[in-house]
């Protein structure tokens, strides 16, 4: 788990000028959801970039899931995204 948080620093951090990320991985809070599944994370990306912050937050969010695309049909199933100053 922790080398494919690693894998996705890696990709946003290859598209885009970031300072820092923070991946927390909520998947605990949703073990009782009806669509629950262990191999898919809910992950909330906590992400410090000026260049994100200079664009608007739905053009900075759609940045952000089109790098992680093929992560979304895969082993992601919610994503939230904070762009933090």
């Amino acid at each position: 788990m922790k080398n494919y948080f690693e894998e996705i620093k890696k990709k946003l951090i290859n598209e885009i000028k970031i300072e820092e990320v923070d991946i927390v991985d909520n998947s605990h809070n949703h073990k009782g959801h009806k669509f629950f599944s262990p191999e898919k994370f809910h992950l909330h990306l906590k992400i410090k970039s000026s260049y994100l912050n200079s664009l608007s937050r739905l053009n900075a969010q759609k940045i952000v899931m089109k790098i992680l695309k093929e992560d979304l049909k895969k082993k992601i199933h919610a994503l939230e995204i904070s762009i933090v100053k």
